[in-house]
C-alpha cells in the first residue's frame, strides 16, 4: 500500500495550504511538481557540472555529457528499452509535438483517421489537429 502522506512529504510545494486546505495539484500534463530529491539533484548539477551536453571538449561538458548519458541508461533499464530509444524533452507538450510532427508526418497520409478523445489535454489534441489540417 502506498503511503500517500509519505509521498506528499517528498514534494515541498504540497506542504502549502490554499484556502485552508492542503494543496492538491492535478495539472502534471502541463507542469509537474518536483520531489525534493529532484530539486536537490538539479541544484547539484547547476552547482557542479553545468555545461552543454554533447557540445564541448572541455571538462565540464564531458562531465555533463556523462551524467546525461548515465541518466538515459538508467531510464532505459527501468522501462526495458535501449538507451538510444530514450529521448528527453522539456515536458509533455514538447514530447507530444515531437511525436505528432515526426511520426505523424512520416506515417499519416491524407484520408487516414487520427483518433483522440474529448478528454485530451490541449497538449495532445492540438498537434494532431494541426497534422490533420496539413494532410
Amino acid at each position: 500500500m502506498i503511503d500517500v502522506e509519505k509521498v506528499r512529504a517528498d514534494f515541498p510545494i504540497l506542504g502549502r495550504v490554499v484556502n485552508g486546505n492542503p494543496l492538491i495539484y492535478l495539472d502534471s500534463g502541463a507542469t509537474s511538481q518536483r520531489p525534493v530529491q529532484v530539486i536537490e539533484a538539479v541544484a547539484s548539477f547547476y552547482r557542479e557540472h553545468n555545461a552543454n551536453v554533447h557540445r564541448g571538449l572541455y571538462q565540464l561538458a564531458a562531465e555533463a555529457t556523462d551524467l546525461y548519458e548515465e541518466a538515459r541508461a538508467k531510464v532505459a533499464r527501468f522501462i526495458g528499452a535501449a538507451p538510444e530509444e530514450i529521448v528527453f524533452t522539456h515536458g509533455t507538450t514538447e514530447a507530444l509535438n515531437l511525436a505528432a510532427f515526426s511520426l505523424g508526418e512520416a506515417r499519416v497520409k491524407a484520408g487516414d483517421e487520427i483518433v483522440v478523445t474529448v478528454m485530451e489535454h490541449h497538449a495532445n489534441l492540438i498537434p494532431w489537429q494541426l497534422l490533420a489540417k496539413r494532410k
